[in-house]
């Protein structure tokens, strides 16, 4: 597919209107559509009844849900780097050479968000070298670094606490909470969602099966 038709699908899904098409068009495609549409999305804000709750209490789901196909919005998180303990930043178009499964959950504090990191930690050993896996949640950056030290959870867990942007993007920020949605989304190197569960329990973990086959069926697991 060519670049102006990536653009074209990625517009289309959008619902953005011919003024709104001319207006991008006179921009950089290349560092400006994607800020673009997230801005967008953030403007919609769509709120969802209905799709999430925890032990008898409903919860409000803000933003867009993504499907199988759409472009992955990027994003800027925060995580530590262990070698000299100090808070970087990093965009999911920096790992545009790999496979990525980001695992999202409400905060490590909660048991069932451990045990969801802790099956990721225990499942990534089988995936390909060009996989990489990052668990996301709204936790400050040094509350997640000390937690996985203390549970030698290696994978790299990446902070939305700065902002709320990665959960209006990705349509997970539950409202009542401020924290995000139980979820986990597949993109592979063309920056495509290939799978993504969104659970509704936040009691309950994730399908890990699923989205390990949708993993597999692009890099096949040795």
């Amino acid at each position: 597919m060519g670049r102006n038709s990536e653009y074209k699908e990625v517009l289309c899904q959008e619902g953005l209107s011919d003024r709104e098409v001319g207006a991008l068009q006179a921009n950089d495609y290349d560092n400006g559509i994607f800020e673009y549409i997230n801005s967008k999305r953030e403007r919609d804000m769509e709120e969802r009844k209905g799709e999430a709750f925890a032990l008898g209490e409903q919860l409000t789901v803000i933003g867009k849900k993504l499907q199988v196909g759409y472009f992955a919005p990027d994003f800027t998180l925060d995580y530590v780097d262990f070698i000299d303990m100090t808070i970087h930043s990093t965009r999911l178009t920096e790992s545009i050479d790999s496979m990525r499964v980001l695992s999202v959950v409400n905060s490590l504090d909660m048991p069932v968000c451990r045990l969801q990191t802790q099956r990721w930690e225990e499942l990534r050993l089988m995936f390909p070298p060009n996989v990489s896996l990052y668990t996301i949640s709204m936790d400050l950056p040094y509350t997640q670094a000390h937690w996985q030290i203390a549970e030698k959870v290696i994978h790299q867990t990446l902070s939305a606490h700065r902002s709320e942007q990665f959960g209006l993007a990705y349509g997970v920020l539950l409202k009542e909470w401020r924290l995000l949605q139980r979820a986990v989304f597949v993109i592979d190197q063309d920056r495509r969602i290939v799978y993504a569960e969104y659970v509704a329990n936040q009691q309950q973990e994730p399908d890990y099966k699923a989205a390990c086959a949708a993993i597999a069926s692009i890099v096949p697991f040795s």
